[in-house]
């Protein structure tokens, strides 16, 4: 078995006509198997489009991915066999119930019946979720939706993980659970976690690896101690001082005493 779960070459995303608005500008990175990758970036840096490309949801301009040792592009399904999405925009099928929508979930993922019943009760329950299952997901808060959303990539025990801005809206409580079970994924069954954030501290609280994207280029990868060195910072330095300086942020000082005096 590939030792990379995620391998991409030159990956591009030009919206327009040409020349266009160029997204993603010829990314080229690896994924390792068995650790948890934030892909980290302000908003705008194409954070997103890379997600989307990597799990089948948009064509890349120019490129090639390899997703769980299959080409994105000539091997589509096989990828979408083994990753689990939430992705930016839900669409979680709002007029089901959660009930409901992990069940039809689950039958297109091709799991058993019996399968079907104990996994959704069990990811409703842990999930907190379990008092509102046949409630229709339309009536759900944002923060719901996103763990049912949740519930559903995690049906089918996928072998990666796809997650955009996976905690925006959830609770506390939940946000915790979930990221305890996600380690617990990584570490005792070898799965791959990928999750896209502009959010410093969920990255260095999470991420055993660090790629940081701006505007449409990856600026650097590797862990949080590789990029402090790649950024010329001091071995205490906040990954919120790393990233500023690795992509050279300037801060705009303005003249704001109306507002604060």
């Amino acid at each position: 078995m590939d030792d990379l779960a995620i391998r991409t070459e030159g990956l591009s995303k030009v919206y327009g006509r040409s020349p266009g608005v160029r997204a993603v500008d010829h990314l080229t990175m690896e994924v390792p198997r068995g650790v948890i990758f934030g892909f980290l970036g302000p908003n705008g840096a194409g954070k997103s489009t890379t997600l989307k490309m990597l799990t089948g949801l948009l064509k890349p301009t120019e490129g090639t991915a390899v997703v769980a040792g299959h080409d994105i592009l000539q091997q589509s399904i096989e990828v979408k066999r083994r990753i689990g999405v939430v992705p930016e925009n839900l669409n979680l099928y709002e007029r089901l119930t959660a009930n409901e929508y992990l069940e039809l979930v689950g039958r297109l993922r091709g799991l058993d019946a019996e399968t079907i019943t104990a996994r959704r009760s069990q990811l409703l329950e842990t999930l907190d979720l379990a008092d509102r299952s046949d409630n229709a997901s339309v009536d759900y808060s944002h923060g719901m939706k996103k763990k049912l959303a949740m519930a559903g990539a995690l049906m089918h025990r996928p072998e990666i993980l796809f997650l955009d801005e996976p905690f925006e809206g959830v609770d506390a409580v939940s946000s915790r659970v979930v990221k305890d079970l996600l380690r617990q994924m990584v570490d005792r069954r070898g799965v791959t976690v990928f999750f896209s954030t502009h959010i410093m501290e969920l990255v260095e609280r999470m991420a055993d690896i660090v790629a940081v994207i701006n505007k449409g280029n990856l600026v650097a990868t590797g862990s949080l101690a590789a990029l402090r060195q790649q950024a010329a910072t001091d071995g205490d330095a906040s990954l919120e001082d790393v990233f500023l300086e690795l992509v050279n942020a300037e801060l705009a000082e303005q003249d704001m005493s109306w507002l604060t005096s």
